[in-house]
């Protein structure tokens, strides 16, 4: 069984109180736990830090939004290298799916650890609404969906599994966001051909002048133009993401670019593929877990001290080409930077009467940000089969958590597929852009802005 923290039980019985609050006592949250729910204190060995209010200034020499992000500890070297040789010595404090990683590739997969270092942080306007949801936020449908919460993480003292995850899903990203990106297969030998597309994402759950009433049931809007290859330049997709899944399914369309054509995409969800990962993700695979929770049922197994993917600054960096990055069967190791993090241990079980090429997948979710930084996922046998690492690191311009790069591996392929490259790009993503109307989100509007 995974230790449960001191100050995590506090939270436990601050839950249990009430059946319409998480938390009723100020002053008791003051006391042990940041703004988002995390344990303020460091670990007893002293390896993890007291969180400290996490990074809120941009570095010297960063030049603005939709730049690149200079690295803030680019100076620090690593404590030491986890190898394949002395795995043993680590195993603890590993996931099965990390373990594996180094038994599938034992003369090359590493995981440099470096100081842990507790970066997480979000603006006031998000602390202050997660404060609020923590006394009126409610799950309905079974945990398919919430109601009586906005603006910031719904349950920052989780009583359940279902309710961690959401806090996942509904995590703070910005407002309005828009990049440039490539995706990649990488094969076994190690050769990858990228596709390149514009995205955009409107977060109507954290629009500031906004309410949970005005939802109307729609948390995000998305939407990709694909820019290249050649052969696939001029497709997108639109995605309205709802709230209740199982009141109203998710919203996608499609256009083709070749017959000028708008189409409904109903099957874009659960564990159909997307074709661009070349059958590497599924499309709840995508920023390591997304939509409807309601195929599993989802245990919170409770907090562990992991190595996670953190501060990875180095992976997204202008100075590292895609061919330096990207190795046969992984990341280049020397590129990427773990630390010692607590996270939330969430468990989804295939229920029996439900389909999903996974029949378990396990949530490593960091405590401070609620991202989840590893995911472990088990084919209809129950063995491990595939690997989901999200590179997090500080985007200190907003501030929030959240990946550099999202890494998908598939153990027995020995192929893995890469989100967000944009090492290559003239800019990266931009938070501080306009928010563009809802009209600009609407299948009205795919088709004309598909052709410009």
């Amino acid at each position: 069984m995974l230790k449960t923290h001191r100050s995590m039980a506090v939270a436990f019985v601050l839950t249990l109180t009430a059946n319409t609050a998480q938390a009723t006592d100020a002053a008791a949250w003051d006391k042990s736990l940041t703004p988002l729910g995390a344990e303020k204190a460091g670990n007893a060995a002293g390896t993890i830090p007291a969180w400290s209010g996490g990074l809120t200034q941009a570095p010297a020499g960063y030049k603005g939004p939709g730049k690149p992000h200079v690295d803030p500890f680019g100076t620090d070297t690593p404590l030491f290298t986890i190898t394949k040789a002395n795995l043993d010595q680590y195993k603890v404090s590993l996931t099965p799916g990390q373990i594996a990683m180094f038994e599938t590739y034992p003369n090359s997969y590493q995981m440099p650890v470096y100081t842990t270092r507790r970066t997480g942080a979000a603006p006031q306007w998000v602390y202050d609404n997660t404060r609020k949801n923590a006394g009126s936020a409610k799950l309905i449908g079974g945990g398919n969906g919430f109601v009586d919460a906005y603006g910031g993480i719904p349950f920052p003292m989780p009583q359940s599994g279902v309710e961690a995850l959401w806090n996942h899903i509904a995590r703070y990203r910005g407002t309005y966001v828009v990049r440039r990106a490539s995706e990649v297969a990488v094969q076994r030998n190690g050769s990858f051909s990228p596709i390149t597309s514009q995205q955009e994402a409107k977060f109507k759950f954290y629009e500031p002048d906004g309410s949970y009433a005005g939802l109307g049931n729609v948390m995000f809007y998305y939407l990709s133009f694909t820019k290249s290859p050649a052969r696939l330049a001029g497709s997108a997709v639109l995605v309205h993401e709802t709230l209740d899944q199982v009141k109203e399914p998710r919203q996608a369309w499609a256009y083709n670019a070749g017959q000028r054509r708008v189409r409904r995409a109903p099957n874009l969800a659960y564990d159909t593929p997307i074709p661009a990962a070349d059958g590497l993700r599924t499309a709840d695979d995508t920023d390591m877990f997304n939509g409807s929770p309601d195929r599993y049922d989802w245990k919170l197994v409770g907090k562990k001290e992991i190595y996670i993917p953190y501060n990875n600054y180095k992976v997204s960096s202008p100075e590292v080409s895609y061919k330096q990055l990207l190795q046969a069967g992984h990341l280049n190791p020397a590129y990427t930077r773990h630390e010692l993090h607590r996270v939330w241990v969430v468990e989804g079980t295939l229920k029996p009467n439900a389909r999903h090429i996974y029949s378990r997948r396990t949530l490593y979710l960091d405590e401070d940000s609620w991202q989840a930084a590893v995911v472990d996922q088990y084919d209809s046998r129950g063995e491990l089969w595939r690997v989901s690492m999200a590179y997090l690191k500080n985007y200190y311009e907003l501030p929030t958590t959240w990946s550099a790069l999202d890494v998908f591996h598939d153990l027995q392929a020995r192929r893995y597929h890469v989100q967000n490259l944009d090492n290559e790009e003239p800019n990266t993503i931009d938070f501080s852009q306009i928010s563009p109307d809802e009209s600009e989100f609407k299948p009205a509007a795919l088709r004309r802005r598909g052709t410009r």
